[in-house]
């Protein structure tokens, strides 16, 4: 089991996501976890806007893994997110993202979330994974896939 599949549960996975730009997709996250967890929706975009302000969070391979540190969480939060359409992340190999893994950790960040990050990398840096992770149509196949691989 990878470290992301701990903290990625079926209802945050959300695919078919309809999506034109980086800030409406930190809104809708926001507004997903509110709606799920009670986190207020506005500093959960808020946060993930601010850290994508300082850098882009595209990797390349049509893969971004936006991630924040949020005081008033208690514990990590991870979704998987797969737009309707390819959008535009500043990714270092100018190709559209189609993958999305957002992670919102407590503050202050520890090596847990480091680990974390480099999962996320060495995950979605497998190109078998990437073909997996695409022929999946059902949040439950992808949570299955997380959790296998």
């Amino acid at each position: 089991m990878s470290r992301v599949a701990r903290y990625l549960q079926v209802e945050d996975i959300l695919l078919a996501v309809n999506v034109s730009s980086k800030q409406r997709l930190f809104e809708q996250v926001g507004q997903h976890l509110q709606e799920t967890r009670q986190l207020p929706a506005d500093w959960v975009s808020a946060s993930l806007w601010r850290r994508e302000q300082a850098a882009s969070t595209a990797i390349g391979d049509g893969v971004a893994v936006p991630h924040a540190r949020l005081a008033e969480l208690d514990h990590i939060h991870a979704l998987y997110l797969r737009p309707q359409s390819p959008m535009a992340f500043a990714a270092p190999d100018q190709q559209p993202v189609s993958d999305i893994l957002v992670l919102l950790v407590p503050t202050p960040a520890d090596q847990q979330h480091l680990d974390l990050l480099a999962d996320s990398a060495r995950l979605f840096g497998n190109p078998r994974f990437r073909q997996a992770l695409h022929l999946c149509r059902e949040p439950q196949q992808v949570k299955l896939l997380f959790d296998l691989w």
